[in-house]
């Protein structure tokens, strides 16, 4: 269990001033200046130190990320856009952050943006987070009134401007590159990949897209050491992370704990348990509802890193914990997704377009048991055809919740479809 010094989110339920001098007193903006005076090669190798995977979801090395930006300027200016969408049901991590402790991801915007050499960063934040970007939009007003962004941020020579972009409310706009496409003006739809952002992002520039916790994190890593940060959690799944827990438990809530944690544990010491005690669950969405649901079975001792999800053909995504107790019908749960991920493909590539729908439609009829025990296979074959042919990964996050379901309730689509022979026989 992480222990109270290791936390990096000190205000994330709101107790303490979220402004400028609150954040002073929690250590935020303390030696930034000597951070930066470090160098930007001293920076990224601390990041790589740290271990640090990419909060979004994807899980890519951080440091890394960084590294991939040029170091000389070819004229053309290099950019940081913080990706602060967050549109993945069940997740609301960055919402807290950014609602309670601000100035962490101001903070880190601007040693990013030195670190890559840029001269602007841009959140782009979901539309309906209204208080959110008021509150961020007021961080970054204090920020720069206090000469800590801007000309000469901090003292270091250095200038960088932060602006917040509010999205319109497309969940395909947290893909990185529909992301760059909407924020330069255009629909919302995912570039071909190369080039890639680093190399051909906004506006035809350098571009790093990150997450808004992966940036948050970025000076409390730099100020206590990337040793420090990659001895918390396990090999190769270094550090904190701030877990969203929803669904059937007693106390839903957002909490930061260490990578690799027992999903039991993190489920019983923090959110209360699940609703009826741990023998009534009967599943477990464990990274946001793209990710493939885990039976009890497999829930009582699995890890929460990116690996030993992995492994288990699920995945950490953005750590968003659904729980599901008995009282669920879990064929209706998924497709109540599928309808979602069909509502919100951009139309761009045809495994998608036709897919997505299609898969819901069969998903429609399973719930009523009106198919027959066939169309489960044709059902999980048409996801494998959808699943890794598309642009960007929405066709992966329509079909993986349908696998995951037929991977291990297949039993349970079965006895419905025989329960409803009777009834449409007649």
């Amino acid at each position: 269990m992480l222990k109270d010094q290791d936390r990096i989110f000190t205000n994330l339920y709101g107790y303490d001033d979220w402004r400028l001098a609150g954040a002073r007193r929690r250590g935020d903006w303390d030696g930034t200046k000597a951070i930066m005076d470090k160098g930007q090669d001293w920076i990224i190798d601390e990041m790589k130190a740290s271990g640090l995977r990419g909060r979004g979801g994807a899980g890519f090395p951080t440091g890394v990320k960084w590294s991939f930006m040029p170091k000389k300027s070819d004229g053309r200016p290099s950019y940081l856009v913080v990706n602060a969408d967050e549109g993945e049901p069940g997740t609301c991590k960055d919402r807290d952050i950014m609602r309670h402790d601000p100035h962490k991801l101001v903070e880190g915007c601007l040693i990013a943006g030195f670190a890559m050499r840029a001269v602007a960063a841009y959140i782009y934040i979901r539309g309906e987070f209204h208080r959110e970007a008021n509150a961020l939009e007021a961080a970054i007003d204090e920020a720069y009134a206090a000469g800590l962004i801007g000309k000469n941020a901090c003292g270091s020579g250095f200038d960088f401007d932060v602006y917040v972009h509010r999205g319109a409310g497309a969940y395909i706009c947290g893909e990185e590159t529909a992301l760059i496409e909407s924020l330069e003006g255009k629909k919302g739809q995912p570039r071909l990949k190369p080039p890639f952002p680093a190399n051909m992002g906004v506006w035809g520039c350098p571009t790093t897209v990150n997450n808004v916790e992966s940036i948050a994190v970025a000076p409390t890593i730099l100020r206590r050491g990337g040793s420090w940060f990659s001895g918390l959690g396990r090999p190769n799944n270094t550090g904190t992370k701030v877990f969203c827990i929803s669904g059937h438990v007693n106390k839903p809530c957002n909490v930061e704990e260490e990578m690799g944690i027992p999903l039991k544990e993190l489920i019983e010491k923090h959110a209360g348990g699940v609703r009826g005690g741990w023998d009534n669950l009967l599943a477990i969405i464990p990274g946001g509802s793209s990710v493939p649901m885990l039976p009890k079975s497999i829930c009582d001792t699995i890890l929460m890193d990116f690996d030993s999800l992995r492994a288990e053909k699920s995945g950490l995504g953005t750590a968003a914990v659904i729980v599901m107790d008995k009282s669920t019908d879990l064929i209706k749960a998924i497709a109540r997704l599928s309808e979602f991920y069909k509502h919100e493909s951009c139309g761009q590539c045809t495994p998608c377009r036709e897919g997505t729908g299609w898969m819901w439609r069969v998903m429609e009829r399973l719930v009523k048991g009106h198919a027959e025990v066939s169309e489960i296979d044709m059902l999980l074959e048409v996801t494998t055809q959808v699943d890794g042919h598309t642009i960007c990964a929405l066709g992966d996050a329509a079909a993986w919740p349908i696998q995951g379901l037929i991977r291990h309730f297949r039993p349970l689509i079965e006895a419905r479809i025989a329960a409803a022979k009777p009834s449409r026989a007649a």
